[in-house]
């Protein structure tokens, strides 16, 4: 009896490298791309259990994708209100 050849899911291996590329070369565009086709992979995973594999990559891609969009959120949320309490600070001042 043969055992089914599992092949590793390409948009899976894609969320992963755009997760890493997020975090270094393509901050906010790389994370999006991590996420949706992290999500894409996943969902084609549980379409075809026995001949793709690769859901740890699409998992990974997704975590770092949403961590750097989150990180991106708080910085700037950060940032206004610095920014914006300088502005009240110095209107009522």
């Amino acid at each position: 009896m043969q055992t089914p050849v599992r092949t590793t899911n390409a948009l899976a291996v894609v969320s992963l490298v755009a997760g890493i590329l997020g975090w270094s070369l393509l901050p906010f565009l790389g994370s999006v791309i991590a996420i949706v086709t992290g999500h894409l992979a996943r969902a084609e995973l549980r379409r075809n259990l026995d001949t793709q594999e690769g859901d740890g990559f699409a998992l990974a891609g997704l975590i770092l994708g949403y961590l750097a969009v989150a990180m991106a959120m708080f910085t700037l949320m950060v940032i206004l209100f610095f920014f914006g309490g300088l502005a009240w600070f110095g209107m009522h001042h």
